[in-house]
Protein backbone atom coordinates (compact mmCIF):
# COMPACT_ATOMS: atom_id res chain seq x y z
CA UNK A 1 0.00 0.00 0.00
CA UNK A 2 2.93 2.37 1.14
CA UNK A 3 4.51 2.42 -3.15
CA UNK A 4 1.03 2.72 -4.42
CA UNK A 5 1.10 6.43 -2.69
CA UNK A 6 4.36 7.00 -3.85
CA UNK A 7 2.67 6.46 -7.55
CA UNK A 8 -0.48 8.06 -6.82
CA UNK A 9 0.41 11.00 -4.64
CA UNK A 10 2.18 13.29 -7.25
CA UNK A 11 0.31 12.98 -10.04
CA UNK A 12 -2.66 14.02 -7.75
CA UNK A 13 -0.77 16.85 -6.28
CA UNK A 14 -0.09 18.53 -9.39
CA UNK A 15 -3.69 17.99 -10.87
CA UNK A 16 -5.16 19.89 -7.18
CA UNK A 17 -2.66 22.30 -8.11
CA UNK A 18 -3.44 23.32 -11.96
CA UNK A 19 -6.94 23.33 -11.10
CA UNK A 20 -6.65 25.61 -8.41
CA UNK A 21 -4.35 27.93 -10.68
CA UNK A 22 -7.12 27.61 -13.06
CA UNK A 23 -9.63 29.58 -10.60
CA UNK A 24 -7.35 32.30 -9.46
CA UNK A 25 -5.23 33.04 -12.79
CA UNK A 26 -6.65 35.34 -15.46
CA UNK A 27 -8.37 33.92 -18.58
CA UNK A 28 -6.07 32.74 -20.88
CA UNK A 29 -3.38 31.15 -18.14
CA UNK A 30 -6.33 29.91 -16.23
CA UNK A 31 -7.54 27.85 -19.35
CA UNK A 32 -3.90 26.29 -20.25
CA UNK A 33 -3.94 25.06 -16.37
CA UNK A 34 -7.42 23.25 -16.53
CA UNK A 35 -6.20 22.07 -19.81
CA UNK A 36 -3.93 20.18 -18.59
CA UNK A 37 -5.70 19.48 -15.30
CA UNK A 38 -7.85 17.61 -17.42
CA UNK A 39 -5.52 15.55 -19.64
CA UNK A 40 -3.06 14.65 -16.51
CA UNK A 41 -6.43 13.36 -14.90
CA UNK A 42 -7.25 11.37 -17.88
CA UNK A 43 -4.34 9.71 -18.19
CA UNK A 44 -3.97 8.95 -14.42
CA UNK A 45 -7.79 7.54 -14.38
CA UNK A 46 -6.84 5.74 -17.64
CA UNK A 47 -3.84 3.45 -16.37
CA UNK A 48 -5.79 3.02 -12.86
CA UNK A 49 -8.61 1.75 -14.93
CA UNK A 50 -6.38 -0.11 -17.37
CA UNK A 51 -5.04 -1.72 -13.69
CA UNK A 52 -8.34 -2.70 -12.75
CA UNK A 53 -9.23 -4.01 -16.11
CA UNK A 54 -6.29 -5.89 -16.11
CA UNK A 55 -7.01 -7.53 -12.88
CA UNK A 56 -10.62 -7.82 -14.02
CA UNK A 57 -9.88 -9.58 -17.92
CA UNK A 58 -7.98 -12.57 -15.27
CA UNK A 59 -11.08 -13.08 -13.47
CA UNK A 60 -13.09 -13.01 -15.99
CA UNK A 61 -11.00 -15.20 -18.30
CA UNK A 62 -11.13 -17.88 -15.69
CA UNK A 63 -14.64 -18.17 -15.47
CA UNK A 64 -14.82 -17.95 -19.37
CA UNK A 65 -16.15 -14.58 -19.68
CA UNK A 66 -13.36 -12.83 -21.16
CA UNK A 67 -15.43 -10.86 -23.71
CA UNK A 68 -16.57 -8.51 -21.31
CA UNK A 69 -13.48 -7.44 -19.40
CA UNK A 70 -13.52 -4.06 -21.58
CA UNK A 71 -17.43 -3.54 -21.35
CA UNK A 72 -16.53 -3.96 -17.06
CA UNK A 73 -13.58 -1.44 -17.57
CA UNK A 74 -14.93 0.79 -20.29
CA UNK A 75 -17.67 1.58 -17.13
CA UNK A 76 -15.50 1.95 -14.68
CA UNK A 77 -13.55 5.19 -17.15
CA UNK A 78 -17.12 6.45 -17.77
CA UNK A 79 -18.08 7.02 -14.29
CA UNK A 80 -14.55 7.83 -12.72
CA UNK A 81 -14.42 10.80 -15.35
CA UNK A 82 -17.80 11.90 -15.03
CA UNK A 83 -17.03 12.32 -10.95
CA UNK A 84 -13.95 14.10 -11.07
CA UNK A 85 -13.85 16.08 -14.43
CA UNK A 86 -17.62 16.68 -15.66
CA UNK A 87 -17.52 15.12 -19.44
CA UNK A 88 -19.32 12.39 -20.07
CA UNK A 89 -21.20 11.07 -23.48
CA UNK A 90 -24.86 10.68 -23.65
CA UNK A 91 -26.18 7.70 -25.93
CA UNK A 92 -28.98 8.01 -28.11
CA UNK A 93 -29.70 4.53 -30.06
CA UNK A 94 -33.56 5.68 -30.70
CA UNK A 95 -32.66 6.38 -34.45
CA UNK A 96 -35.01 3.38 -36.31
CA UNK A 97 -35.53 2.61 -39.96
CA UNK A 98 -38.90 1.88 -41.03
CA UNK A 99 -39.83 -1.37 -40.08
CA UNK A 100 -35.89 -1.98 -39.21
CA UNK A 101 -34.00 -2.17 -35.79
CA UNK A 102 -33.00 1.07 -33.78
CA UNK A 103 -29.34 1.89 -32.85
CA UNK A 104 -30.33 0.80 -29.04
CA UNK A 105 -31.37 -2.49 -30.48
CA UNK A 106 -28.04 -2.42 -32.39
CA UNK A 107 -26.01 -1.98 -29.35
CA UNK A 108 -27.81 -5.56 -28.30
CA UNK A 109 -27.02 -7.68 -31.16
CA UNK A 110 -23.57 -9.79 -31.92
CA UNK A 111 -21.64 -10.25 -33.54
CA UNK A 112 -21.47 -7.06 -35.42
CA UNK A 113 -18.68 -4.19 -36.04
CA UNK A 114 -19.42 -1.10 -34.59
CA UNK A 115 -17.17 2.05 -37.02
CA UNK A 116 -17.44 5.64 -35.55
CA UNK A 117 -15.52 8.59 -36.05
CA UNK A 118 -12.56 9.51 -34.25
CA UNK A 119 -11.61 13.23 -33.23
CA UNK A 120 -8.94 13.11 -30.37
CA UNK A 121 -7.54 11.32 -27.54
CA UNK A 122 -10.89 11.78 -25.65
CA UNK A 123 -12.58 9.43 -27.83
CA UNK A 124 -11.59 6.54 -25.66
CA UNK A 125 -14.25 7.96 -22.82
CA UNK A 126 -16.83 8.02 -25.46
CA UNK A 127 -15.92 3.86 -25.64
CA UNK A 128 -16.53 3.60 -22.06
CA UNK A 129 -19.74 5.34 -21.98
CA UNK A 130 -21.46 3.52 -25.38
CA UNK A 131 -19.22 0.07 -25.06
CA UNK A 132 -21.56 -2.79 -25.27
CA UNK A 133 -21.16 -6.28 -23.97
CA UNK A 134 -18.89 -8.86 -25.45
CA UNK A 135 -16.98 -6.25 -27.69
CA UNK A 136 -13.55 -5.43 -28.27
CA UNK A 137 -11.53 -2.78 -29.36
CA UNK A 138 -8.73 -2.53 -32.59
CA UNK A 139 -5.63 -1.30 -31.69
CA UNK A 140 -2.24 -0.65 -33.36
CA UNK A 141 0.23 -3.39 -32.60
CA UNK A 142 2.51 -0.58 -30.43
CA UNK A 143 0.28 -0.07 -27.50
CA UNK A 144 0.42 -3.93 -26.60
CA UNK A 145 4.04 -3.17 -25.15
CA UNK A 146 2.15 0.10 -23.13
CA UNK A 147 2.32 -0.97 -19.04
CA UNK A 148 -1.24 -1.43 -17.03
CA UNK A 149 -2.72 -0.25 -20.41
CA UNK A 150 -1.29 -2.42 -22.87
CA UNK A 151 -2.11 -5.39 -20.22
CA UNK A 152 -5.02 -4.65 -20.05
CA UNK A 153 -6.02 -5.29 -24.06
CA UNK A 154 -3.96 -8.20 -24.13
CA UNK A 155 -5.65 -9.87 -21.72
CA UNK A 156 -9.57 -8.63 -22.67
CA UNK A 157 -9.84 -9.79 -26.71
CA UNK A 158 -7.81 -6.46 -28.47
CA UNK A 159 -7.71 -6.87 -31.85
CA UNK A 160 -3.73 -5.87 -32.50
CA UNK A 161 -2.87 -4.68 -36.10
CA UNK A 162 0.61 -4.15 -37.39
CA UNK A 163 -0.27 -1.57 -39.93
CA UNK A 164 3.38 -1.51 -41.43
CA UNK A 165 2.79 -5.33 -42.29
CA UNK A 166 -0.48 -5.65 -44.87
CA UNK A 167 0.09 -9.52 -44.71
CA UNK A 168 0.41 -9.28 -41.45
CA UNK A 169 -3.03 -7.68 -40.92
CA UNK A 170 -4.80 -9.31 -43.24
CA UNK A 171 -4.41 -12.39 -41.39
CA UNK A 172 -5.19 -10.61 -37.70
CA UNK A 173 -8.34 -9.60 -39.46
CA UNK A 174 -9.07 -13.48 -40.61
CA UNK A 175 -8.38 -14.34 -37.09
CA UNK A 176 -10.77 -12.02 -35.74
CA UNK A 177 -13.70 -12.99 -38.39
CA UNK A 178 -13.34 -16.88 -36.61
CA UNK A 179 -13.48 -15.33 -32.98
CA UNK A 180 -16.72 -13.36 -34.06
CA UNK A 181 -17.99 -16.48 -35.68
CA UNK A 182 -17.31 -18.93 -33.19
CA UNK A 183 -17.67 -16.54 -29.52
CA UNK A 184 -20.06 -14.27 -31.25
CA UNK A 185 -17.90 -11.15 -30.33
CA UNK A 186 -18.35 -7.88 -31.81
CA UNK A 187 -15.71 -5.34 -32.97
CA UNK A 188 -15.09 -1.77 -32.38
CA UNK A 189 -12.86 0.32 -35.64
CA UNK A 190 -12.47 3.91 -36.38
CA UNK A 191 -12.76 3.66 -39.98
CA UNK A 192 -10.57 7.20 -40.35
CA UNK A 193 -7.44 5.11 -39.02
CA UNK A 194 -6.19 8.11 -37.21
CA UNK A 195 -7.49 10.87 -35.10
CA UNK A 196 -8.58 14.06 -37.01
CA UNK A 197 -8.35 16.73 -34.33
CA UNK A 198 -11.48 18.80 -36.38
CA UNK A 199 -12.84 22.03 -34.99
CA UNK A 200 -16.40 21.63 -36.76
CA UNK A 201 -18.32 18.31 -38.03
CA UNK A 202 -16.30 16.65 -40.76
CA UNK A 203 -14.91 12.81 -41.22
CA UNK A 204 -11.46 12.05 -43.23
CA UNK A 205 -11.38 9.33 -45.75
CA UNK A 206 -12.59 6.13 -44.90
CA UNK A 207 -10.37 2.68 -44.51
CA UNK A 208 -11.45 -0.42 -45.63
CA UNK A 209 -10.47 -2.83 -43.23
CA UNK A 210 -13.76 -2.88 -40.76
CA UNK A 211 -15.69 -2.98 -44.35
CA UNK A 212 -13.67 -6.15 -45.62
CA UNK A 213 -14.31 -7.66 -41.82
CA UNK A 214 -17.92 -7.11 -41.36
CA UNK A 215 -18.51 -8.72 -45.06
CA UNK A 216 -16.09 -11.70 -44.46
CA UNK A 217 -17.93 -12.48 -41.11
CA UNK A 218 -21.25 -11.86 -43.35
CA UNK A 219 -22.25 -9.46 -39.90
CA UNK A 220 -23.81 -6.21 -39.75
CA UNK A 221 -22.18 -2.50 -39.51
CA UNK A 222 -22.88 -0.59 -36.81
CA UNK A 223 -22.51 3.07 -37.19
CA UNK A 224 -21.55 5.10 -33.93
CA UNK A 225 -21.41 9.22 -35.01
CA UNK A 226 -20.47 11.54 -31.86
CA UNK A 227 -20.74 15.06 -31.98
CA UNK A 228 -17.78 17.34 -33.01
CA UNK A 229 -16.87 18.29 -29.32
CA UNK A 230 -14.27 20.96 -29.87
CA UNK A 231 -15.75 22.68 -27.71
CA UNK A 232 -15.63 20.53 -24.38
CA UNK A 233 -11.69 19.17 -25.75
CA UNK A 234 -9.56 21.09 -27.81
CA UNK A 235 -6.00 19.82 -28.26
CA UNK A 236 -4.79 21.97 -31.18
CA UNK A 237 -6.21 25.38 -28.71
CA UNK A 238 -5.42 23.39 -25.59
CA UNK A 239 -8.89 24.25 -24.34
CA UNK A 240 -11.10 22.18 -21.65
CA UNK A 241 -14.57 22.57 -20.60
CA UNK A 242 -16.78 20.33 -18.75
CA UNK A 243 -19.85 18.85 -20.53
CA UNK A 244 -22.14 16.37 -22.27
CA UNK A 245 -21.23 15.32 -25.62
CA UNK A 246 -24.18 13.31 -27.36
CA UNK A 247 -23.43 10.29 -29.59
CA UNK A 248 -25.78 8.76 -31.82
CA UNK A 249 -26.07 4.52 -32.06
CA UNK A 250 -27.64 3.96 -36.13
CA UNK A 251 -29.47 1.45 -37.60
CA UNK A 252 -27.67 -1.64 -38.56
CA UNK A 253 -26.39 -1.61 -42.37
CA UNK A 254 -26.53 -5.44 -43.34
CA UNK A 255 -23.79 -7.15 -45.11
CA UNK A 256 -25.70 -10.65 -45.94
CA UNK A 257 -24.64 -11.78 -49.08
CA UNK A 258 -22.20 -9.16 -50.23
CA UNK A 259 -19.30 -10.07 -51.41
CA UNK A 260 -16.00 -7.69 -52.09
CA UNK A 261 -17.29 -6.19 -55.10
CA UNK A 262 -19.60 -4.38 -53.20
CA UNK A 263 -17.14 -3.03 -50.69
CA UNK A 264 -16.49 0.46 -52.42
CA UNK A 265 -20.31 0.83 -52.26
CA UNK A 266 -20.61 -0.14 -48.67
CA UNK A 267 -18.27 2.26 -47.37
CA UNK A 268 -19.78 5.25 -49.42
CA UNK A 269 -23.02 4.35 -47.75
CA UNK A 270 -21.92 4.14 -44.33
CA UNK A 271 -19.94 7.46 -44.60
CA UNK A 272 -22.76 9.02 -45.88
CA UNK A 273 -25.02 8.45 -43.34
CA UNK A 274 -22.16 9.05 -40.61
CA UNK A 275 -21.65 12.49 -42.22
CA UNK A 276 -25.71 13.62 -42.18
CA UNK A 277 -25.48 12.55 -39.01
CA UNK A 278 -22.70 14.14 -37.58
CA UNK A 279 -23.49 17.36 -38.94
CA UNK A 280 -26.95 16.98 -37.20
CA UNK A 281 -25.48 16.36 -33.71
CA UNK A 282 -22.76 18.97 -34.05
CA UNK A 283 -25.29 21.71 -36.25
CA UNK A 284 -23.11 25.17 -35.68
CA UNK A 285 -24.78 27.75 -33.86
CA UNK A 286 -22.15 30.20 -33.89
CA UNK A 287 -21.17 29.80 -30.32
CA UNK A 288 -19.52 26.02 -31.24
CA UNK A 289 -21.62 23.05 -30.71
CA UNK A 290 -25.30 24.14 -31.17
CA UNK A 291 -28.78 22.14 -30.91
CA UNK A 292 -29.08 19.11 -33.20
CA UNK A 293 -30.82 19.46 -36.37
CA UNK A 294 -34.20 16.93 -36.18
CA UNK A 295 -34.00 13.47 -37.66
CA UNK A 296 -36.22 14.22 -40.21
CA UNK A 297 -35.46 17.50 -41.09
CA UNK A 298 -33.43 16.85 -44.49
CA UNK A 299 -30.40 18.42 -45.57
CA UNK A 300 -30.15 21.95 -45.32
CA UNK A 301 -28.00 24.66 -46.50
CA UNK A 302 -25.38 24.04 -43.69
CA UNK A 303 -25.43 20.37 -43.88
CA UNK A 304 -24.28 20.78 -48.09
CA UNK A 305 -21.40 23.58 -47.29
CA UNK A 306 -19.73 21.66 -44.44
CA UNK A 307 -20.66 17.95 -46.87
CA UNK A 308 -18.54 20.16 -49.62
CA UNK A 309 -15.61 20.48 -47.81
CA UNK A 310 -15.25 17.01 -46.95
Amino acid sequence: MHWTLWIVAPPTAVIMFLYFFALILPKGPAQLASYYAFSLTSIVLLLSCSAYGTVASIILRLVRHGGMAQWTTGRAFKWTMWLTTGVTFRINGSMKREGGISGEEALGMRPVVFVGNHQTELDVLMLGCMFPKWCSVTAKNSLKYVPFLGWFMALSKTVFIDRSNRALARSTFDTAVVTMREKRQSVFIFPEGTRSYADEPTLLPFKKGAFHLAVDAQVPIVPVVCANYANVFNTKLKRFAPGIVDVSILPPIPTKGLTKDDIDDLVERTRKVMLDELIRLSHVTGQGNGVPLPVASGVDEKTRELRKRT
